[in-house]
């Protein structure tokens, strides 16, 4: 199973509206038309690349994937979003494998022995029965241990789907060539399917979509957009008149608006109004619900603004200011906020980008992290 679905789903949740994990079906926000394509793509074979920025629910809807898969099928969840180097990518993905394909303490342990033969494998088994492995792996082995995962997974035979969340993450690693080698050996495996899942969309596009690209044209291409506000209404609506409580349609829809739809912001509310017990009924319990949500963050944002030179946090203080902006550069967004000249801004907007604080929208560049914005914004 992916990692998130550890719930028992027969039980019912105190607050319906998760921040973290996947507590099946009922607590699973449409994703409908997404899950069938996901589903139809894996059992037509054909490898998957999802592409959407963090907190759109790409985590969630793999795991709906994985709960909705036939049961000859088993799904296995990694996320590289810290992993910085082959080596470390090798071992994450070794051990993941080997839990979720071997369970058995001495069946493992034989199979690690024929497999394993660059690297110090070891396997304890644990109290619930499962197994966990370690692996002895370096920057010096790191590529003949990958070869021996594949290797493996060929020999083993058995239907699995690998998603690999942030996956863009490998052009970050020191070593040269990783994504070619990753394609050499994945083509080679037929009856395990792929899912990679990223949030910086010229990344992927680079690595999936560009002729130049190691994987270009290996993948269906599939982009994942906020789930539509009817559709999110809805949800939310069914939850609160279980409890005899309502949610007000206006109100919820310029929620809807202020957050842009991403998933993790709306459910974060919501699930701070589902904490006072009452109806959702108007914006003052929304904008407490949200100064709560950054007031507990408010140390990480200080130290993560601080964090910054003085350029950048100028920036990104007059983006957050400004909602959206179209032209960081231009001279009237420059003379407005009383930002230094165009190549300063353009500077400190790269420094920015690559720290992931600020985005890049079809309607223009916008705070990543929409609670950092509204932190920003707290005394405007």
């Amino acid at each position: 199973m992916a990692d998130g679905a550890w719930y028992n789903t027969r039980m019912k949740l105190k607050n319906p509206f998760l921040t973290a994990g996947y507590a099946g079906a009922d607590y699973f926000c449409d994703r409908v038309d997404e899950t069938k394509k996901l589903i139809a793509a894996i059992e037509n074979d054909r490898n998957v690349t999802l592409i959407a920025p963090r907190r759109y629910g790409k985590t969630g809807l793999i795991s709906n994937v994985f709960a909705r898969l036939p049961s000859e099928y088993v799904g296995v969840y990694l996320d590289i979003y810290s992993i910085k180097d082959l080596a470390g990518f090798t071992k994450a993905l070794a051990n993941v494998v080997f839990g979720t394909l071997d369970s058995k303490v001495e069946r493992a342990m034989s199979v690690l022995a024929k497999f394993f033969k660059n690297c110090r494998p070891s396997a304890t088994p644990q109290g619930d029965g499962t197994v966990k492995f370690s692996f002895d792996i370096t920057s010096d082995n790191a590529e003949a241990s990958l070869k021996d995962v594949f290797e493996y997974l060929k020999a083993r035979e058995r239907r699995a789907v690998i998603a690999i969340d942030e996956f863009q993450q490998v052009r970050e690693f020191p070593e040269k060539g990783v994504e070619a080698l990753l394609r050499s050996y994945i083509q080679f495996v037929p009856w395990v399917r792929f899912i990679f899942a990223g949030s910086r969309r010229h990344l992927m596009s680079e690595m999936f979509v560009m002729p130049q690209g190691a994987f270009y044209q290996s993948t269906q291409i599939m982009n994942l957009d906020v789930i539509p506000c009817d559709s999110y209404l809805s949800f939310s609506q069914a939850f609160f008149m279980s409890e005899g409580w309502t949610v007000d349609a206006e109100v919820f829809r310029r929620l809807y608006r202020r957050f842009d739809g991403v998933t993790w912001y709306l459910q974060a509310v919501l699930n701070k109004v589902w904490e006072t017990r009452t109806s959702l009924l108007d914006d003052a319990q929304v904008d407490r619900a949200v100064v709560e949500l950054y007031e507990e963050r408010a140390l990480i944002y200080h130290d993560l603004l601080l964090a910054q030179n003085e350029a950048s946090q100028e920036l990104v203080v007059a983006v957050a200011r400004n909602g959206v902006v179209s032209e960081p550069t231009s001279a009237d967004f420059l003379s407005a906020n009383s930002l230094r000249g165009a190549s300063t801004v353009r500077a400190a907007l790269k420094d920015l980008v690559g720290k992931d604080l600020i985005y890049k929208t079809d309607a223009g560049w916008i705070v990543y992290d929409r609670l950092f914005a509204e932190y920003l914004r707290r005394d405007l």
